[in-house]
């Protein structure tokens, strides 16, 4: 990606709504603004399939604060950020080095639990509030932001509606799953999901989302056939991967005879389980584990052996089962619901 040199434009400082006020509170360094510069060279070139005619002039450089950026032009591949800079990629990553859509991208650099190398913003973007306050808060962090054509940011896109805005930050971190099974005095009872599984991006995107929502404490995954942080995890998921901690395993039904082992109830969700999920009473303010199966297959064999309880949610119309989002959901604030009742 080459960014022209001409046309330079500056992000305003002191941001818009809840995402400027986020940056005075949490300032400590002082503001400086990031020059950000807008890529006309980017735009296709006409006819057959834009080629090298599409791109800016080589040696071109986007100035953040008296440090500088080079942009080569390279094509992205894992060693390579999009200017062509090098990524230090940490050793044990859950995945997340391509974040899209606004709300995920706001999250990204509000959190800033992890390093943001660059953000690219449509050229052709309406002025928006969200926007305003990703590119206040990006001033304000020095993350170069790169302005380029629509066609050349959705091309880069990994999700279907990437709302003219992607990030290029250091990779989700994986938490200790030990620290998940300690029950550490004066603090609360251990609250836990693991997912057994699941392979469609939006359905893990939405429970993560509903875990940050629901107070849950920890995310267990499976490092094998089972979808991890993709840009359409992290957008469904809407700045959740960052809030919520990910430990991954290398089996699912070892990981849950752990947690037994240290006093954390297991409890599955089957839609042919005989017992109710609003039956669980004092358990639910426990410690516990909800285990969500995959999409169709529901609990694995070996993983439902584990369990020390299965319930499924009450079906009233014809219907035999929710998605399993929709299940993780009431899953997770019946045990919320219970736990406030204290």
């Amino acid at each position: 990606m080459k960014p022209s040199s001409s046309k330079g434009s500056s992000t305003k400082q002191g941001g818009k709504g809840k995402g400027g006020k986020a940056v005075a509170a949490r300032a400590t360094r002082s503001s400086g603004g990031a020059r950000t510069t807008k890529s006309s060279g980017d735009r296709p070139g006409g006819g057959g399939g834009g080629g090298t005619g599409s791109r800016a002039k080589a040696g071109a450089r986007t100035r953040v604060k008296g440090a500088s950026f080079s942009s080569h032009g390279a094509a992205r591949t894992g060693k390579v950020s999009p200017t062509g800079a090098p990524v230090r990629k940490p050793t044990k990553t859950l995945g997340g080095e391509q974040i899209e859509g606004r709300q995920a991208v706001r999250e990204l650099l509000l959190a800033g639990v992890r390093r943001t190398r660059e953000i690219w913003v449509a050229s052709d973007l309406d002025d928006n509030e969200t926007v305003q306050d990703i590119l206040d808060i990006a001033a304000h962090e020095r993350v170069p932001v790169l302005y380029v054509a629509r066609k050349r940011l959705e091309a880069e896109a990994r999700s279907e509606a990437p709302q003219g805005v992607i990030a290029f930050p250091d990779g989700v971190p994986e938490a200790d799953f030990a620290s998940f099974v300690l029950r550490a005095p004066g603090k609360p009872a251990p609250f836990l999901v693991a997912v057994d599984g699941v392979t469609d991006p939006g359905n893990l995107g939405a429970i993560l989302r509903c875990c940050e929502g629901a107070g849950v404490q920890g995310v267990v995954l499976p490092r094998h056939r089972a979808v991890h942080v993709t840009p359409t995890v992290a957008k469904a998921a809407a700045g959740a991967v960052e809030h919520v901690p990910m430990a991954m395993v290398g089996g699912l039904p070892s990981a849950l005879t752990t947690m037994k082992d240290n006093g954390i109830w297991i409890v599955g969700l089957d839609d042919a389980a005989d017992r109710d999920l609003f039956e669980l009473g004092d358990l639910a303010r426990d410690a516990i584990c909800l285990v969500m199966g995959a999409e169709g297959a529901g609990l694995s064999r070996l993983v439902r052996e584990r369990c020390d309880l299965v319930v499924s949610i009450p079906m009233l119309g014809r219907l035999s089962s929710l998605n399993v989002s929709a299940a993780a959901a009431l899953a997770m604030y019946e045990v919320t619901r219970a736990r406030k009742t204290v």
